[in-house]
């Protein structure tokens, strides 16, 4: 079997996998208690804090750690408004975004605040003009994803934050930089980004760890109540040997991050070319899109089933994101894109990471071929 679903969760590094293991019977002090065993721990939480703030050229008081990128997009979205000094109850975000951010907005729109949900283009892709043209003087917070989980499509985000700055300065903008960090350029301070969330699993780090890149000044309420743990924000007793492995994840992700995405560029333009190639298929992922996300569509045939018949055939695919993979409904994203309900349920993710070379695609490719070839009677 081939795996080709990095952008749901991506293998770990066997030194990610090395440390958490060497930790958890070193560390396994509360990092909040006084006792020497405890500042140990607190101590090697804040060399992890540091590690990646300079991965993202931040401040290490600007890391908050979290479980994962579902909480820090839930705490930048749902802290952001909720915060008492927040002035206004606009907000603003796209049709394009990944359940965790788009479902906090709808919760918010559910209790009382204005949301204006911003349609992107045939290809994907939401233009700093039509978030400008969203924004108000009451607008409190703008989020973009970096990159979409499920087509690759690029977002425009220091594009979109000049926009959001040059009609109300005083608007937070958070990115979703879940499928961005590591592989396309850019940090937040690149983008004048207020908040950006990444998430360790996509990194090849472990499950279970993430964190929230929150600007010096920026003020948020915390979703959890208790001890006070990452300042005030994210109560619960941190999770140090995930944690550490994180960072470790984190920093490999931006040393190795430009040379690996060069190097699956052309795997992925191939296979892209290839789909592309198919009348019965019709590639969805722009060319120019994230280096490791070929995605496509099936018309007349539900992704699912295309998905059952190329892992029959020793390749592991997925149909979008792998937090919706599981309902019937056609993809959100798909359908802002304007394709019609059937063919929005027809779509197949492919994505790319470290394990794979030329031959891989190539067999791929043959896959597909076959599945096609098999499934088209079945088509309608």
């Amino acid at each position: 079997m081939i795996y080709w679903d990095y952008a749901a969760a991506a293998p770990p590094y066997e030194e990610v996998v090395r440390t958490m293991g060497q930790l958890m019977p070193l560390f396994y002090a509360n990092p909040a208690s006084l006792h020497g065993e405890g500042r140990r721990a607190a101590e090697l939480l804040e060399r992890a804090r540091s590690t990646c703030a300079a991965a993202l050229r931040a401040q290490p008081e600007e890391i908050l750690f979290t479980s994962g990128a579902t909480e820090s997009n839930n705490l930048a979205v749902k802290g952001a408004a909720r915060h008492p000094d927040r002035r206004g109850r606009h907000l603003v975000t796209s049709r394009i975004e990944h359940p965790s951010v788009y479902e906090s907005f709808v919760q918010l729109a559910n209790e009382g605040w204005e949301v204006t949900v911003v349609d992107p283009q045939a290809d994907g892709s939401v233009t700093p003009e039509a978030v400008a043209a969203a924004v108000r003087p009451d607008t409190a917070l703008v989020s973009i994803m970096q990159v979409n989980n499920e087509t690759g499509a690029l977002q425009p985000s220091a594009g979109i934050g000049r926009a959001i700055r040059a009609v109300n300065p005083r608007t937070l903008y958070h990115v979703d930089g879940v499928q961005g960090f590591g592989r396309v350029p850019g940090v937040p301070a690149d983008w004048d980004a207020d908040l950006y969330s990444l998430s360790a699993h996509k990194l090849r780090g472990p499950r279970g760890a993430g964190l929230l890149y929150v600007r010096r000044g920026v003020r948020l309420a915390p979703l959890l109540a208790g001890g006070g743990q990452e300042g005030g924000l994210r109560a619960g007793t941190e999770n140090v040997p995930a944690l550490v492995a994180a960072s470790k994840a984190v920093r490999l992700a931006a040393e190795n991050g430009p040379a690996e995405a060069a190097r699956l560029r052309p795997l992925r333009d191939r296979l892209a070319r290839f789909v592309a190639g198919l009348p019965e298929l019709r590639l969805i992922s722009p060319m120019d899109g994230a280096p490791h996300i070929v995605h496509f569509v099936f018309p007349g045939m539900k992704g699912e089933v295309m998905a059952r018949q190329l892992e029959a055939l020793g390749m592991i695919v997925s149909t979008r994101s792998a937090c919706s993979s599981k309902t019937a409904e056609p993809s959100r994203v798909l359908l802002a894109m304007g394709l019609d309900r059937e063919t929005a349920q027809s779509g197949v993710r492919i994505s790319l990471g470290a394990e794979h070379t030329e031959a891989d695609v190539a067999a791929l490719e043959q896959a597909i071929a076959r599945a096609v070839a098999e499934l088209k009677p079945a088509a309608r």
